[in-house]
């Protein structure tokens, strides 16, 4: 069964240029269009889309002010936000209010079908030039902790007179956990060097000279293997202490 479609965007011809690419596609239909976020909630009211294509920068509310609004149905549509800013704080905007993902309108149109797939079946789904911005981000908040913050709780003395605690059997030594990133193979720590950098598939295909559905398959076995959704987290856990 086609996945159910609503189209949200103020330029006519964008929206109906758009409407025709995806009707190509049988795995979507297109059942409304929108061109502002009072139409779009209409729209999905009445037409209950499985995932609603919301442009940002709409006449009146914004894309991502209406989020709360088209969250709230039942049943609740996913939103993929399709938009030309590349600005952070809008990317980071639109995922705290609970956009599924966030691509730029520079998408091809396979990658954004396959987008519309992955955000209906629960994943998440982010322009790989918005990528490193979100790793960025993810960092600024590891080291935001604000200084002099209170250290983790010490362990009380004991009461005078106390008795000491019969010290434990020593242990063996501890067996080293292996890193999640130990289970890929060196090729699979290639292309996740190049996701974490921010490259899209076919940018790492020209770069590692394969094919591109190469690449595609190795980035499932690299989510596979490190119990992930989507290529954003793996992204996020290779920046994370120089992990590669």
């Amino acid at each position: 069964m086609p996945i159910r479609l609503l189209v949200v965007d103020d330029h006519t011809l964008f929206r109906r240029g758009l409407t025709a690419l995806l009707a190509r596609n049988e795995r979507v239909t297109v059942v409304a269009e929108a061109a502002d976020a009072g139409e779009a909630l209409r729209h999905a009211a009445q037409h209950q889309p499985d995932v609603v294509l919301l442009d940002n920068h709409l006449p009146g509310v914004h894309g991502i002010d209406a989020l709360p609004q088209l969250l709230a149905l039942q049943p609740t549509p996913k939103v993929l936000m399709l938009t030309v800013s590349e600005d952070a704080d809008d990317l980071a905007r639109a995922l705290s209010r609970g956009a599924s993902g966030y691509l730029l309108k520079t998408v091809e149109g396979q990658d954004l079908i396959d987008a519309i797939e992955a955000v209906h079946r629960g994943e998440s789904a982010v322009s790989p030039e918005m990528t490193s911005k979100l790793v960025a981000a993810y960092r600024h908040a590891l080291g935001g902790a604000p200084a002099g913050a209170s250290p983790l709780p010490v362990e009380p003395e004991p009461e005078p007179h106390t008795a000491p605690a019969t010290p434990a059997a020593p242990a063996g030594p501890a067996a080293a956990t292996p890193h999640p990133l130990s289970r890929l193979s060196p090729r699979e720590r290639d292309i996740l060097r190049e996701i974490a950098r921010g490259a899209s598939n076919k940018e790492i295909a020209r770069t590692l000279d394969i094919a591109e559905t190469t690449v595609k398959i190795h980035v499932q076995h690299i989510l596979r293997k490190l119990n992930l959704s989507s290529r954003v987290q793996a992204a996020v856990m290779a920046s994370s202490d120089n992990a590669i």
